[in-house]
Order: structure tokens, then C-alpha cells, then sequence
């Protein structure tokens, strides 16, 4: 009889190699931590930092409209949408986008990360090439990773960059998105959409933070073969959408998995979706309210000699570089009463850690001047101990 001499038991390898990671990232300023959200009613923060652009998301009537969905549907779909979870609310919100977008067919996933991902992973095998401006959302990049593509890689935002690449591999797929998420810049939607119908690439664009913002004659079925939206931004609600040809959607339908194996979207969410699209569509003023929020940040910025960038959409980055001192100026402005992101590497390229703040149709002009006047003083202090630092220390070394 065979013995077997039992291992000498330690502490397992996995837990090792957490703790380790803990500390690498705890000791760069990038652990990220989740942190409890007070309602609405509760919190006394003025907050700068998500994404409902168009304050939707406390709207009353859109609060009845998912109730009226629960109701009427139930809280849930339980099932896959092969199954029995593909309810007349989904049908309703699908028809809806198709109408705004002009696509032939579409489908919806639980969020915008699982719509991007599985389209990528759906569509694309390790024959093609898929040619992706270089801050694409990381969905897409996994998505690409886990398809097995040749992926080519174009300078943000560069025309000239994307033509040199798309010249040499015809017949291709060209990926970016409307309005990125970080930089709050809009892509060159029309100019990579002629390059593409030239050389007989697809267009695929992320439209999460553009769509219900900016004009639907931006992104649509006749300027991009495939388009993501989100309902979780302007919208103020959650899920999210793939819009293309019907011959893509069915293959999508019958193909992909994360479809296929995961329980429906709530039908009560899309009966609130397509509620938040109606009332974003008969409510303009919003949109206006908005405009004016961002234009008026930006001349107190400008004014206040700001590091803002050329963004002149709801997303405002303010460059500051280092990530523990982003994360420190986020905490002192969260002292003051003010909650804003502080977004660090890998979520932006090392370097270039920074505050996003995001302005929406409710912010209160007061609001916007107290904020810039808080990161003008902060700014201003540590670039302050910067400079002593920097003066100091030549004399440092030669003591």
C-alpha cells in the first residue's frame, strides 16, 4: 500500500499572494475601497461625482414609473431571456431604441460592462483584427482579450493614427466610444465613420455617456454598424443595450452566453428605461440646464487657472498627477462638503491620476462657485508645499 506524506501545512499560497497585493497597492495609493452612499434625503454632500447627468435618477415620476413596472411585470424576470424572462417591457424598450438609433434590432444586458465584453467576445475569433482607440473602456478590452483577436491600437481621439492603421487592414472592425469616460472628450465619430465605409471596416461605438446627451444624429445606424447604450447614465437607471442589423442581433441572441446563461434584465427596469427616455425626450430643458452648468464650471475654472482639459462635456477631469495627493485633495473637498472622484492608474494611465468631476441639470449655480473656489485654494496649497519641497531640497543634500 502506497503512503502519502502530508504536506506540511502553512499558510496557502493564495492568501499570501492577496496579502501581498494588499499592501503593493495600499503602499502606490491604490486601494480602492467601497464607501456607503447616504440617500439622497440624508446626505449633506454636494455630490460631483456620478453620472446622471440629467438628475433622473430622484425624478418622481420615473420612482412610479418602476414602480408601475414591478406591478405590473414583477420585481424580477426570472428567467434567461430564452427561456421565459423576455417580457413585452423588454419589447417595448427595445422597439423604443431602435426608433431613436435607427437600427434594425436590439438587445439588452444587465449593464454596460456585460454588453461590451460579450460583444466583443461574441463577435470576434482569432481571425480578425480589431482596431480600438487606446482608452476604450477596460470591458472592451477584456472582451477583446478573452476573443483571442489581433488587437491594433490607434492614438486617442487621432484621426491621422487611426488611418494609418485602418489602411493597412481593410475589412476590419474600428472600436471607440462617443464620449470617454475619463476624459470626457467626444470621438471623431463622422471622420472615422467615412474612413471605415472607405476601407469596409465596421464602426462599433460605446455610446454609454453620450447617449441622452449628446444629439441622436451623433451616433446612429447611419454612421456606425453597432452601437452600445447605457441606462445607468443620463438615464438614471441600470442596463443597458446592443443596437445593429437584425442578422447581427439574431446571431448575438443565438451565440452569446452571457445572454443565453444569465437571467433577463428586470422588466420593471425596462419599463423605467423606456419611461426615462420619454421623459428625457419631453423634458429639453434639462438638457439646456445641463449646457449651462458645464459652460459656466469651465469660465470658473479657466478663470481660476484650473488644469482642466478641452472636455466640454458633463465630464470634467482636473489634472493633478500624483495619486496619493488626488486621493488627499478628494478627502479635504469631501470635509468641505463636496464628493468627488478621485481616479487613479489603471483606471487612467499612471501619471495621470486626477479628480473627475461631473456636472448634471440640478446643480445649483452656488453650488458649482463653491466648489471651484474649494479646488483653487487646494490646488493651490499643495502645489505651494510642492514648490518648498523643491526649494528645500538642494539644500538638504548639501548639509
Amino acid at each position: 500500500m502506497t503512503s502519502f506524506s502530508q504536506p506540511e501545512i502553512g499558510e496557502h499560497p493564495i492568501t499570501l499572494r492577496i496579502s501581498e497585493k494588499l499592501a503593493e497597492l495600499q503602499a502606490a495609493g491604490l486601494l480602492r475601497q467601497r464607501q456607503v452612499s447616504a440617500t439622497s434625503q440624508q446626505s449633506t454632500l454636494i455630490d460631483f461625482s456620478h453620472n446622471d447627468y440629467l438628475g433622473l435618477a430622484h425624478e418622481p415620476a420615473l420612482a412610479q414609473a418602476l414602480y408601475d413596472g414591478a406591478t405590473v411585470y414583477g420585481v424580477g424576470s426570472r428567467a434567461s431571456p430564452l427561456v421565459s424572462g423576455y417580457s413585452q417591457a423588454h419589447v417595448a424598450l427595445e422597439q423604443r431604441l431602435c426608433e431613436i438609433t435607427s437600427h434594425q434590432a436590439c438587445m439588452l444586458f444587465s449593464s454596460g460592462f456585460s454588453a461590451n465584453s460579450a460583444l466583443m467576445k461574441t463577435l470576434f475569433n482569432t481571425d480578425d483584427t480589431v482596431i480600438a482607440d487606446k482608452l476604450v473602456h477596460a470591458s472592451i478590452i477584456d472582451g477583446l482579450k478573452d476573443c483571442g483577436s489581433k488587437i491594433s491600437r490607434f492614438l486617442h481621439n487621432d484621426i491621422n493614427s487611426a488611418a494609418r492603421i485602418i489602411e493597412r487592414n481593410p475589412n476590419s472592425a474600428v472600436v471607440t466610444e462617443s464620449v470617454f469616460s475619463m476624459d470626457g472628450d467626444i470621438a471623431p465619430i463622422t471622420e472615422l465613420s467615412d474612413l471605415c465605409k472607405q476601407y469596409g471596416c465596421w464602426l462599433i461605438v460605446d455610446d454609454a455617456h453620450g447617449f441622452g446627451v449628446l444629439p441622436s444624429s451623433f451616433v446612429n445606424a447611419d454612421n456606425v454598424d453597432i452601437q452600445v447604450v447605457t441606462f445607468g447614465k443620463a438615464l438614471g437607471g441600470q442596463g443597458a443595450a446592443i443596437l445593429a442589423s437584425k442578422e447581427v442581433v439574431d446571431y448575438l441572441v443565438a451565440t452569446c452566453r452571457e445572454y443565453i446563461y444569465s437571467t433577463a434584465l428586470s422588466p420593471a427596469n425596462a419599463h423605467l428605461a423606456l419611461a426615462a427616455i420619454n421623459w428625457q425626450q419631453t423634458h429639453p430643458e434639462l438638457l439646456a440646464q445641463l449646457t449651462a452648468k458645464i459652460a459656466l464650471f469651465r469660465q470658473l475654472a479657466l478663470a481660476n487657472k484650473l488644469s482642466i482639459t478641452s472636455s466640454t462635456t458633463a465630464i470634467q477631469p482636473i489634472m493633478i498627477g500624483d495619486n496619493h495627493q488626488v486621493i488627499a485633495i478628494a478627502q479635504q473637498l469631501k470635509q468641505q462638503g463636496f464628493l468627488v472622484g478621485a481616479i487613479r492608474s489603471p483606471t487612467v494611465p499612471k501619471g495621470q491620476a486626477r479628480l473627475r468631476i461631473t456636472l448634471n441639470a440640478l446643480h445649483k449655480v452656488d453650488d458649482i462657485h463653491a466648489l471651484v473656489n474649494a479646488l483653487t485654494l487646494l490646488i493651490d496649497q499643495y502645489n505651494d508645499s510642492d514648490e518648498k519641497q523643491g526649494a528645500l531640497a538642494p539644500q538638504t543634500m548639501a548639509k
